[in-house]
């Protein structure tokens, strides 16, 4: 019998007009430069850095949204290691390396912003998500399969195939901390089931809407029809996203410091 299980996939006081409808070609393009890479970094590596994850830049220019499970475990949390963002440099594929803090994460729905050192990059708008419907056309872009693919953000479309309650996993046992179990106990909320395939080196990346550009929720789940490891071999086909009102409520919390 096979077995399905689910995995993590490794100013704000005037919101901006959304973007105008176009064509995805041109929204893939507005929305790329927006696009980072998390992860860690350790000078005696090889190599040094170390991708964990994929995230976007929100708010200010100097805020990047992503999972709260694609940041290093406090087991990695040592002098030498150091949490860093890539962000593209320009219209071109280089990327520049810059430090990163943990400003706000919100364990129950599996998001965390991060502030980055350096010039503001250019921020995603936040779309209503209580406004999403199934049968909505989105894509979501990151870095799938980690690195493997090498540093250049992928896209993929697909439809909102359903929007269903769900209670966020534990990455592991040891994630069972006091937050946790909190957060178990206040229930579900709904999640976006996604028509399309994401990987390991998605998450924490933005769904947003095919024609506007605005993010929708964040990549966070692949469901698996067998172990982990079949998530090449044996693509489900179904993802999940987190509803971007999270993200906006999240936001608000740490403009209101």
């Amino acid at each position: 019998m096979q077995r399905r299980v689910l995995i993590q996939a490794g100013a704000l006081a005037v919101w901006p007009a959304l973007p105008v409808r176009a064509a995805l070609p041109d929204v893939v393009a507005r929305v790329k430069p927006s696009i980072a890479i998390v992860g860690t970094l350790r000078p005696t590596d090889a190599p040094r850095f170390r991708l964990r994850g994929t995230g976007f830049v929100a708010g200010s220019g100097n805020w990047v949204v992503t999972n709260f499970h694609v940041l290093p475990p406090a087991s990695e949390a040592t002098p030498e290691v150091s949490l860093m963002v890539q962000v593209l440099k320009g219209p071109g594929r280089d990327f520049s390396l810059r430090q990163a803090t943990v400003l706000e994460t919100d364990q129950q729905h599996d998001l965390a912003v991060l502030r980055v050192e350096g010039p503001p990059l250019p921020a995603l708008e936040l779309g209503d998500s209580d406004q999403v419907r199934e049968g909505q056309a989105v894509a979501f872009m990151g870095f799938p399969i980690g690195g493997t693919l090498g540093f250049s953000p992928v896209t993929h479309r697909g439809i909102v195939s359903a929007i269903t309650p769900a209670q966020l996993p534990a990455a592991n046992a040891r994630s069972l901390t006091d937050a946790a179990i909190r957060a178990a106990r206040a229930g579900s909320f709904d999640l976006f089931q996604l028509d399309a395939t994401a990987y390991p080196g998605n998450s924490g990346g933005p769904l947003f809407d095919a024609e506007t550009g605005a993010v929708l929720g964040v990549v966070n789940m692949v469901l698996l029809k067998n172990t982990r490891e079949s998530a090449l071999s044996q693509p489900s086909g179904i993802s999940y996203a987190v509803p971007s009102k999270f993200v906006r409520a999240l936001l608000e919390r740490v403009a209101g410091r």
